[in-house]
């Protein structure tokens, strides 16, 4: 059906114009930048009502719309749309506040319909206000969720946008659908990407302890290691989402990070606060057959990375060394386990080499924004000037692991555990070049954001970690 230009095309906002939805966002970056009010937040809800709450959010927070994830597709189309006479009035949930800035932004739009604190205009709210001015079947719709399904029958004609389950269906019974537009990937595969299983590549150092105690053989001790590695992996998951959610809007500034899952609108906010319980509780469920201890060392885990995400990851140079005892967590925890505690060798080592790692993240994500012309780290305390005492601090650190290796190999501890304990000094020169060369690759820009991810995918650190392997089985 082609477009009369006295019937205009009346736009939900949230999921449909927008991949978001603005109160979830708004209220996220209420809470990351003042956690306690998410009390305030209930009270306004339970007070007056999702008008009310989506008023309070938008006075506190505004939200740049030139970073919103868009429709593309559908902006395009509201541009035909415009082209050939037809009026466009944005009518949303969302409050005035928060939807107005949004409508200028486009530039399309010759009025704006919304919440204004006392009236929450969604499902039968809208769909009335819409027959008021417009009469039945006087206008044209686009939408994308159940509440739509309320304002459709009204609706002369319908244009379904990254519709909910059930909703395009819906729709097409309540009225003439004359366009489906979805630009989103599969559900499955986005939902996936969103726990970031590639970072549960960083969850093997719970085997660690299971190595260098030489217990690799014991049955019982193997199980206790892969269900820490299980409930790390989960608790990770659930900590990178969460960490997601709070950075939307420097991520979206991001030249890479904007390609996140939540930064892109490809998974809803909605959706990754959901997640959040699931994973915690399944992470605790996997923990119960192992030690009181692994679970304290867990929740440890989980405190220091919420800290992280809210207020530590912001402070310069404490977000690295947090960064580090993270990783050292994972060892402590793999130890925890099975139920030994790690050599003071092992923790020392772990803090160096670590440390190191971290501090090459955070190069190759200030060489990153360096290259796209950006002064500093939004939300971070980085400059791009950082970047060679950056390389000094964490080279060193990385060379003084190699100096605690070498310790090591030279002190009586090692005699018992191996026939053969001089053949472990040949570590410490293929350690030496591994973290001289990972310094190099990220000096040349060549290094993926995360340096264990691009380890276990780097051919050369693949056969470091071969060569690694057998002088510790000639030191047997």
């Amino acid at each position: 059906m082609s477009a009369q230009p006295q019937i205009p095309l009346v736009v939900d906002l949230d999921g449909t114009l927008i991949k978001t939805d603005l109160l979830v966002e708004g209220a996220l970056r209420l809470i990351r930048r003042q956690p306690l009010t998410i009390f305030a937040m209930l009270g306004w809800l339970v007070s007056g009502g999702k008008a009310r709450l989506k008023a309070e959010v938008a006075a506190r927070v505004a939200i740049d719309p030139a970073t919103l994830p868009y429709q593309k597709e559908f902006v395009a189309l509201l541009h035909q749309r415009r082209e050939a006479g037809q009026k466009l009035i944005l009518a949303t949930a969302a409050d005035g506040a928060a939807a107005k800035p949004v409508a200028a932004y486009i530039g399309l739009f010759d009025d704006v319909l919304a919440s204004d604190g006392r009236v929450n205009l969604d499902g039968t709210r809208k769909r009335r206000r819409l027959v008021e001015r417009f009469g039945e079947k006087g206008f044209d719709y686009a939408g994308n969720g159940t509440a739509d399904l309320a304002v459709w029958p009204s609706a002369r004609a319908g244009i379904v946008v990254n519709p909910m389950p059930g909703v395009a269906a819906g729709a097409a019974k309540a009225t003439e659908v004359t366009a489906r537009l979805d630009d989103r990937p599969p559900a499955v595969a986005s939902h996936l990407k969103a726990l970031r299983p590639q970072q549960w590549l960083k969850n093997l150092l719970v085997f660690v302890p299971l190595v260098t105690s030489h217990l690799v053989t014991d049955p019982h001790q193997i199980l206790s290691a892969i269900l820490a590695f299980i409930a790390f992996g989960l608790t990770a998951s659930a900590v990178y989402v969460l960490n997601d959610l709070l950075d939307l809007p420097e991520d979206r500034l991001h030249p890479r990070k904007r390609l996140r899952v939540f930064a892109a609108g490809d998974v809803s906010a909605v959706n990754g606060i959901v997640m959040l319980p699931i994973l915690l509780g399944l992470a605790v469920a996997v923990s119960l057959p192992l030690s009181p201890a692994f679970l304290v060392v867990l929740a440890l885990y989980l405190v220091v990375t919420t800290t992280y995400s809210f207020v530590l990851k912001r402070i310069v140079l404490v977000d690295v060394f947090t960064l580090a005892g993270l990783y050292t967590l994972r060892v402590i925890a793999g130890s925890a386990a099975i139920g030994l505690w790690p050599s003071f060798w092992l923790l020392a080592f772990s803090m160096f080499i670590f440390l190191s790692l971290a501090m090459l993240k955070r190069f190759t994500e200030l060489l990153g924004l360096r290259e796209a012309g950006a002064a500093a780290a939004p939300g971070r305390g980085y400059r791009t000037d950082d970047l060679g005492l950056l390389a000094a601090l964490g080279g060193g650190a990385g060379f003084l692991s190699v100096l605690v290796l070498a310790l090591y190999v030279n002190s009586p501890a090692v005699l018992p555990l191996y026939a053969r304990p001089d053949a472990l000094w040949l570590l410490c020169p293929v350690l030496l070049y591994w973290v001289s060369r990972a310094w190099l690759v990220a000096h040349r820009g060549d290094m993926h954001d995360d340096p264990v991810v691009y380890a276990v995918r780097d051919r050369v650190s693949r056969a470091v970690a071969i060569v690694m392997a057998l002088i510790i089985l000639l030191a047997f």
